[in-house]
């Protein structure tokens, strides 16, 4: 089993990271992208997994363990082995300003018609949720970002019943930071 932590970039896949890594799953990680303002507790990123759509035999590297893999990249997953992908879901207001945040800390100002951006992001996440219920060797757990902070506990409990491995509850819980949530929409 290949365990997938996906979803759009800024919606909480760093901190579902931090929470399978603290519950006691080995985070396949590179740790070439260090923690920062916008991720003070670190991205959880393995660089290669980029190259997925090229080298798709790359993610049975992952096997036994938890990889990120954005949700952009989903669709490039090889048959064969059998993925768990926990689905992280953030109201695109909440995304897109935390990107906009991100990006202009770093000079990277994108001057996009969030409109247009929105519904990008809609489209892309449809055409995604189809191609993951027409995978019989795919399944999905959804986690909402908003939910996940409010019970952490619950979220943890509901993930390690998903996953069907026994999980540091408390621990993953106690990774939500609520002084984290920031770039509400």
């Amino acid at each position: 089993m290949i365990t997938i932590v996906s979803g759009l970039p800024r919606s909480g896949t760093s901190l579902m990271m931090q929470m399978l890594a603290a519950g006691g799953m080995h985070p396949l990680t590179d740790q070439l992208r260090s923690a920062d303002q916008d991720n003070p507790r670190g991205y959880f990123e393995w660089e290669p997994i980029k190259r997925l759509s090229q080298q798709p035999d790359l993610i049975l590297k992952a096997e036994g363990m938890v990889v990120k893999v954005v949700s952009e990249l989903l669709t490039s997953l090889p048959s064969g082995p059998v993925y768990r992908v926990v689905f992280m879901e953030r109201p695109l207001s909440e995304v897109m300003e935390s990107q906009e945040t991100m990006l202009g800390r770093r000079g990277n100002s994108d001057a996009s018609d969030r409109d247009t951006v929105a519904r990008a992001f809609h489209q892309h996440l449809a055409e995604v949720r189809d191609w993951l219920a027409s995978r019989d060797d795919i399944e999905v757990c959804r986690i909402g970002f908003r939910r996940l902070l409010q019970d952490p506990a619950s979220h943890s409990l509901a993930v390690q019943d998903f996953l069907g491995i026994s999980l540091d509850i408390d621990a993953m819980a106690r990774q939500v930071d609520q002084q984290l949530y920031r770039n509400r929409g």
